[in-house]
C-alpha cells in the first residue's frame, strides 16, 4: 500500500515571495525552501508568524537557490530547533552564505537602532510593540493577497527585532551539504532528491523528489525559479518530461519579455542619454544574478563602442562577493560565456567601476561628479542601499530610475513603475520628479511563453500541476493556458494542505 503523502503550501502562494513547501509522508518530513516574504509591509509581517510545524521534526531541507525569498528563513528555522541537513548545489551553498550573513547583519543593525529608539521613547515603543503583535495575529488569519493589493506606496527599512542573528546564521550554515547537479541523493527515509539546472542564477535548481514505498513510487517536481533560454552566463533550464505532481512558478504569467537584443539596446540608450544629459542612471538590482548580468552587458556595450564610458558605482558589497563566487564556478557557465572567458580577463567586470563598501562611501555617491551610473540592491526598493538613493534622488529630474527586474505587487518599486507621483519613505512624503523606465528583457525568470514551452516538454502529464510563486493576476492569466495544454491545475492558498493520492 502506498504511503500517505501530504503537501503543505506555506509560502509563495498567490504571491511571489516566501517560498516554502512541506512534504510529509508517514515516515518523513522534508521542507523544500524556507524563504522570506518580501515586498509590502503586509507580506513582510508574515515572516513573524510562527512556523506551521515543529522545526525539530523536519528531516531535511532542500533549497532551490540562494535568493532571500527562497532561503531567508533558514537561520530562523535552525534557531527554532531544526538540526538536520540542508541540501543545495555547491554554488548555492556559497551564495547562500553571503545572502544569509548579510541578512542577519542588517537585522542586527536595525534591531540595535530600534532598541536605542525604544530607550528614548518607551511609551511610543510600547504602542508599536502592541501594534506589531496585533499585526502578526491578523497576518495569521486575513487574506494576505488582498492586504498587499490595497496597501499604499511605502517602504519600511526598520525591523523591530531580528528574526535571527549572525550567530544563528553561522549555526545554520554548518548544516549545509553541497551536492552536484544530476546526483540522486537520499535525503530522508524513502525520499530521494535530484537537482537539475534551473538556469535562473548560478547554482539554481529544479528539484525532482522521488518518494518510494515498497515497489511503488511517486515523483514531485519543484520548478523553483525557472530561468530563460539563451540568457547570458549560465546554462538554459533543464527539460523535464515526467512527474506525478508538479509545482511551477508563475511570476510572469500573462507577460512576454521583450527580446534580449531589445533589452540590450534599451540599456545602451539609457546610458547614452545619461551621458549626454550629465545625469544619474540608478538601477535597482538584486545582488545575485541580475547585477552580474547587467555588468556583463554594460561591459559588452562599452567594448563594442556602443556606449560612452560613464562612471559606474557598484553599491553592493554583496554583489561583488557574489561575482567572486560566479568566477569560482565556471563549470556552471554556458558554452558562449566560457568562450568569452577564454578570450578576455573577466566578463563580469566593468572598467574602472567603483565598488562602495562602507555606508559613508555609499552616501557620497549622490554628490559625485555626473554623469554616473549606480547599480544598488535590492531590486524592488524594499531594503538595502537603493532605498537611500531613491529617497535622495526621486525628486531630481536629472535622475533616471531604470527597472531591470521584477517588481512585486505592493512594493515601492511597483508603485514607482506604475507612475506614482508621490511616495512615502521612512515617514516622509516625497514628490516624484525623476524619469522612470523599465526593461523586462533582463529578467532571470522565464516569461509566459517560455514557461509554457518548458511545460511542453512533458510527455506524461502530472496528476496535478500546482501554480505557485506568482501574484494573483499573473496566476489568473497563466492557469487557463496551462489547462489548455492538457494539464490538470490547482492554485493553492497560503497554508493549504493537499493530499497527494
Amino acid at each position: 500500500m502506498m504511503a500517505e503523502m501530504r503537501l503543505h503550501f506555506l509560502g509563495a502562494t498567490r504571491t511571489v515571495t516566501g517560498s516554502q513547501y512541506l512534504l510529509e509522508t508517514d515516515r518523513a518530513r522534508v521542507l523544500v525552501d524556507c524563504g522570506m516574504f518580501q515586498g509590502s509591509p503586509n507580506d513582510v509581517i508574515r515572516n513573524r508568524v510562527p512556523f506551521a510545524y515543529q522545526p525539530g521534526e523536519v528531516d531535511a531541507v532542500l533549497l532551490t537557490h540562494a535568493h532571500l525569498d527562497h532561503c531567508g528563513l533558514i537561520p530562523h528555522l535552525s534557531a527554532s530547533g531544526f538540526r538536520k541537513p540542508i541540501y543545495a548545489t555547491k554554488g548555492t551553498v556559497d551564495l547562500t552564505r553571503l545572502v544569509l550573513l548579510d541578512s542577519a547583519k542588517l537585522q542586527e543593525e536595525f534591531a540595535q537602532s530600534h532598541q536605542r529608539f525604544a530607550k528614548r521613547n518607551p511609551d511610543r515603543a510600547a504602542v508599536e510593540d502592541e501594534e506589531t503583535m496585533a499585526e502578526i495575529a491578523a497576518a495569521s488569519k486575513e487574506d494576505p493577497a488582498a492586504a498587499t493589493r490595497d496597501a499604499a506606496p511605502s517602504a519600511i527599512t526598520e525591523l523591530r527585532a531580528p528574526l535571527y542573528t549572525v550567530d544563528d546564521t553561522n549555526a545554520a550554515l554548518a548544516l549545509f551539504r553541497g551536492i552536484e547537479y544530476g546526483a540522486e541523493v537520499q535525503v530522508a527515509p524513502g525520499i530521494t532528491a535530484t537537482y537539475l539546472d534551473a538556469g535562473h542564477i548560478l547554482g539554481s535548481a529544479i528539484i525532482r523528489v522521488r518518494v518510494m514505498e515498497g515497489d511503488q513510487e511517486r515523483t514531485i517536481v519543484f520548478s523553483g525559479d525557472l530561468g530563460r533560454p539563451n540568457s547570458p552566463i549560465i546554462r538554459d533550464p533543464t527539460k523535464v518530461t515526467t512527474a506525478d505532481y508538479l509545482l511551477i512558478e508563475s511570476t510572469y504569467g500573462g507577460k512576454t519579455h521583450e527580446p534580449q537584443e531589445e533589452a540590450i539596446r534599451l540599456l545602451g540608450e539609457a546610458v547614452k542619454l545619461t551621458g549626454d544629459a550629465k545625469g544619474v542612471l540608478l538601477m535597482p538590482s538584486f545582488a545575485i544574478g541580475r547585477t552580474q548580468e547587467i555588468v556583463y552587458e554594460l561591459n559588452r556595450l562599452l567594448s563594442a563602442g556602443t556606449i560612452p564610458h560613464v562612471q559606474l558605482y557598484l553599491d553592493s558589497p554583496m554583489a561583488q562577493k557574489a561575482s567572486d563566487v560566479y568566477r569560482a564556478y565556471l563549470d556552471y557557465f554556458d558554452d558562449a560565456a566560457r568562450a568569452l572567458i577564454a578570450s578576455s580577463d573577466s566578463i563580469i567586470d566593468y572598467p574602472d567601476a567603483i565598488v562602495t563598501n562602507g555606508a559613508k562611501e555609499s552616501l557620497a555617491i549622490e554628490q559625485a561628479a555626473r554623469p554616473l551610473m549606480v547599480v544598488a540592491s535590492n531590486g524592488m526598493i524594499t531594503g538595502g542601499r537603493i532605498v537611500q538613493h531613491v529617497k535622495a534622488l526621486v525628486g531630481d529630474p536629472g535622475m533616471t530610475l531604470l527597472f531591470v527586474g521584477y517588481q512585486g505587487e505592493g512594493t515601492l518599486g511597483a508603485h514607482l513603475q506604475q507612475g506614482a507621483k508621490q511616495v512615502r519613505m521612512d515617514g516622509q512624503d516625497l514628490d516624484v520628479h525623476c524619469q522612470v523606465r523599465s526593461i523586462s528583457g533582463f529578467s532571470a525568470h522565464a516569461d509566459e511563453p517560455e514557461l509554457l514551452a518548458w511545460l511542453g516538454n512533458f510527455t506524461k502529464k502530472p496528476r496535478t500541476t500546482f501554480i505557485v510563486h506568482g501574484d494573483p493576476a499573473a496566476q489568473a492569466a497563466f492557469e487557463p493556458k496551462v489547462r489548455a495544454l492538457g494539464f490538470a491545475t490547482g492554485v493553492p492558498a497560503w497554508r493549504e494542505t493537499v493530499e497527494l493520492l
